[in-house]
């Protein structure tokens, strides 16, 4: 393996594959549940290195919730491009649903996990997350704007509580996924919820062209 000059020393190791191994232990075991001892041996690394490197615990952590969103949780991104609001919806459930059961993955979000623990060390860390969730939801609820100024949602849903309304679901299957529930069903509830989404009849050019680009009738 190449070795790289980081902050004037060398150091032997992929730092890609080092903020992968912290970011499956946060994910599995919490922040207050991994230890830097723990971290330096999963990573394959020295604590002078963690240190000298990442600069140390809170900051690795921030690391991996980086790279959680850039390789992980890619779904969201590519939700919020989906032409129609329930495309949106469908794409971030789906994808939800398939990140927080699969197999090559701890069960549940890495977001949720923090988000509801409680410990000195977890408060450290906990007001990121919320910033970083309010920020997903007013993205979300842009998108649902949107899609009211189209004609692509029954009059009178309200963007931003649709917003909430996703994200606390996918909160939910996150918190079912990490407690035990079966993938069947999880996606049932998924079915049940995009049976139940408010979709509007399509009416005039710029809704008929949405519901065409989606691959409707």
């Amino acid at each position: 393996m190449a070795r790289r000059e980081i902050g004037g020393a060398t150091h032997g190791f992929d730092r890609e594959e080092a903020v992968a191994a912290a970011l499956r232990a946060f994910w599995s075991r919490g922040f207050d549940g991994v230890s830097v001892d723990d971290l330096t041996a999963t990573m394959g690394i020295s604590r002078p290195t963690l240190y000298a490197v990442f600069g140390g615990k809170e900051e690795l952590f921030r690391r991996a919730l980086d790279h959680y969103e850039r390789k992980e949780a890619t779904f969201y991104r590519e939700a919020l491009a989906a032409p129609t609001a329930r495309g949106v919806a469908e794409m971030l459930l789906r994808g939800a649903l398939g990140l927080f059961t699969g197999a090559a993955t701890p069960p549940g979000c890495l977001y949720v996990t923090h988000l509801v623990a409680r410990g000195a060390e977890a408060d450290a860390i906990r007001a990121e997350l919320i910033a970083r969730a309010r920020t997903g939801e007013t993205a979300l609820r842009q998108r649902f704007e949107r899609a009211a100024r189209e004609g692509d949602l029954k009059p009178g849903v309200d963007p931003a509580g649709l917003a909430a309304m996703l994200m606390g679901l996918v909160q939910g299957m996150a918190v079912q996924a990490s407690s035990g529930a079966t993938r069947s069903a999880m996606k049932r509830m998924v079915k049940t919820a995009l049976v139940a989404w408010p979709s509007a009849e399509r009416i005039g050019p710029i809704g008929n062209a949405i519901h065409r680009k989606a691959g409707g009738s």
